[in-house]
């Protein structure tokens, strides 16, 4: 057990140091292709970190040799927005706190473009009702819906592509990590490095996936609780880690694009995949995190409506993990 402690705490400082140097080179990449900072977090940022897990998913649904293992992918499928959607906003919030001093805020308000993100919840709550509904329902043809959310990706790229905004002046980049006496890099060496931090963000988010599901076994825990409790945590940690980084900065705009690009990207890849390989029927904890993503997503839609967020709204959003949470446990505690 101390090995896999060991193995757990040092696989998540190795993804923190990776996403370091990949926000860093996506910036970089976004600048030299001309993309505004939103379309940098929801499309490039988003999409490099989402491969990871897309590719856990399609391992599991495609070449699962049992129906368990099928529905790990599935749990994945559906772990990954509940966790994007109250986590990864929380963490944003509590970076919000924590830096508000050292950033030289008066407050701890959202500086993003909240039309734009309501926009966004909006989108993906369409997606994902028809995810959850298609998962209630048995009919010949379904396999053959996951194209439309294949498709619902791609009208998402462009629409963000096509409204794409620039970055304030005041964001300035930091050099290059890998070429910093470079003013202007090319964009060779930001594909580089983005590239290279991905691959240890891949390997280091295994181990740590790894670590999580022996702790999930030492605790006797049934894989249906690690599958949605545990793993998408692991899974989703890099665009979290990503968050935190950038709000740090102070660009929480480039930071909630990364999380509702990757939820975007959550609600429809790997259902697909899901779609594509497996029944995708659900069972009760399925539908649990269905609806409260749902209502987390709907919370936070409500807010960005408004017009005025700040860093105590986001942390408000996680307390539904802990419900989710809750309800897992009260449900494998009755047996």
């Amino acid at each position: 057990m101390l090995l896999t402690i060991g193995l757990f705490l040092m696989s998540a400082g190795a993804i923190y140091l990776a996403c370091e140097y990949f926000v860093n080179g996506i910036e970089w990449c976004g600048k030299r292709l001309n993309l505004g900072a939103t379309a940098v977090g929801s499309v490039l940022a988003a999409f490099g970190t989402a491969l990871p897990e897309s590719a856990v998913t399609f391992v599991a649904v495609a070449f699962g040799s049992t129906p368990e293992k099928k529905d790990l992918g599935v749990g994945a499928a559906m772990g990954g927005p509940l966790v994007l959607a109250t986590l990864a906003y929380a963490v944003v919030g509590l970076a919000l706190i924590a830096n508000r001093k050292r950033l030289g805020r008066p407050t701890t308000e959202v500086k993003v473009d909240h039309m734009r993100m309501s926009r966004d919840q909006a989108a993906f709550l369409g997606v994902f009702v028809v995810k959850v509904a298609l998962g209630l329902v048995a009919f010949a043809y379904k396999p053959w819906l996951g194209v439309l959310f294949l498709a619902a990706y791609a009208v998402y790229v462009w629409r963000e592509i096509r409204d794409g905004d620039t970055a304030p002046e005041e964001e300035e980049l930091e050099p290059l990590s890998i070429r910093p006496k470079q003013a202007e890099p090319a964009l060779g060496w930001a594909v580089l490095q983005a590239v290279l931090a991905l691959v240890v963000i891949g390997g280091a988010s295994h181990v740590f996936v790894s670590q999580l599901e022996s702790i999930g076994a030492a605790l006797q825990w049934p894989p249906y609780l690690v599958a949605l409790l545990l793993s998408p945590v692991a899974t989703e940690l890099p665009e979290t880690m990503n968050a935190l980084i950038w709000v740090r900065q102070g660009k929480e705009r480039l930071a909630l694009a990364n999380i509702s690009g990757a939820m975007m990207i959550q609600a429809t890849i790997p259902s697909a995949l899901g779609i594509f390989f497996t029944p995708w029927r659900f069972d009760g904890p399925l539908l649990a995190s269905g609806v409260i993503t749902a209502a987390a997503i709907l919370y936070l839609w409500a807010m960005f409506r408004r017009g005025m967020v700040h860093g105590r709204t986001l942390v408000l959003a996680g307390s539904l993990y802990a419900v989710f949470a809750l309800v897992l446990v009260v449900r494998f505690s009755n047996g």
